[in-house]
């Protein structure tokens, strides 16, 4: 698996809508999000059309993938962020000149429904791509400290071995419309099944993931750590069922991360641990909840294709990314 050059100060970052357009951002969100990123040293600009907004949010699929196929040739950019998600990335996927990606590889990073694109490459390209921040997570004020140094110690270390440590805190509030009043709680990765694992990450938001399956798009999931989120749109038994279908494509897994639900979502506890206590493959490996990943805030940086030891014994969870 190709992993793309590690970002470093002075890098260029490319701002790009292969999903919902950027359009629905606020001026003052787009304008701290990029001030962000220019306080961590990058430069940044945007694809040409991520501002067109369509009658579902987005623009056509010739203009996305224009603005996808730039982002990869143009020689000046060293980093791919996505504006947001949405629910229509799967649309390019037919289309794309993987080919040209797979000679010119870089950064490409974003969540949720960007799971499609970014698990497509990686399975077309051989190549390394990010589950984590989009550029719109990085206007988020509080928080961001956390989000920011996972980002930075997954994408612009030189791709040295680090730890991925739990947030202190998380939140599930409407930040994006009220920076001033946050609401957070404590925080802890909680464990089902302890045990040690080490493999490739495959993973991302998990409705959307299973979008590929059947498809040339799907990563071969085999000897994998999986990891999955999903957000308020899901309850337990859709969670349930979407799980299972998942874990019936994979051909084998070492271990599973899932990342922290949203409040709409009412997964408790007890519904995920009688989830996963149908699944006898689950019994035998390392698995963990409430991970720093998916549409609970902060988000962390996973990169889909990498490699990474999970270690769960005597209550401990140490969750290090290799490459």
């Amino acid at each position: 698996m190709r992993t793309p050059s590690a970002l470093k100060k002075g890098s260029h970052i490319r701002v790009i809508a292969p999903s919902r357009s950027a359009s629905i951002l606020s001026e003052e969100g787009m304008a701290q999000a990029k001030k962000r990123l220019e306080s961590l040293g990058f430069t940044v600009s945007f694809g040409k059309h991520v501002f067109e907004c369509d009658l579902h949010s987005s623009s056509s699929i010739e203009h996305r993938l224009s603005d996808l196929h730039e982002a990869f040739t143009d020689d000046e950019v060293d980093g791919i962020l996505t504006a947001i998600g949405g629910f229509n990335c799967n649309e390019l996927l037919p289309y794309i000149n993987y080919d040209l990606i797979r000679q010119h590889p870089k950064v490409l990073c974003g969540y949720s429904d960007i799971t499609a694109l970014a698990n497509a490459i990686t399975a077309k390209c051989d190549m390394v791509t990010y589950s984590g921040p989009h550029f719109s997570s990085l206007q988020m004020e509080q928080g961001q400290e956390e989000q920011s140094a996972m980002f930075q110690a997954c994408l612009m270390n030189g791709g040295e071995p680090f730890d991925v440590i739990p947030s202190t805190k998380w939140s599930d509030d409407t930040w994006y419309l009220d920076q001033a009043n946050r609401q957070f709680h404590p925080t802890t990765w909680g464990i089902y099944q302890e045990g040690t694992a080490e493999g490739t990450l495959y993973g991302g938001n998990l409705c959307t993931l299973n979008l590929l399956q059947g498809t040339s798009f799907m990563p071969q999931i085999k000897d994998a750590i999986l990891f999955v989120e999903d957000d308020e749109l899901v309850f337990p038994e859709m969670f349930a069922r979407d799980l299972t279908s998942l874990l019936q494509h994979a051909q084998s897994i070492k271990g599973l991360i899932i990342g922290r639900f949203q409040k709409k979502s009412q997964m408790t506890e007890e519904h995920l641990r009688f989830i996963l206590d149908k699944h006898p493959m689950l019994q035998h490996i390392p698995v963990i909840y409430d991970v720093d990943i998916g549409h609970t805030q902060p988000v962390f940086t996973l990169p889909i294709g990498g490699n990474a030891q999970l270690a769960c014994t005597n209550g401990d969870v140490k969750l290090r990314i290799l490459a």
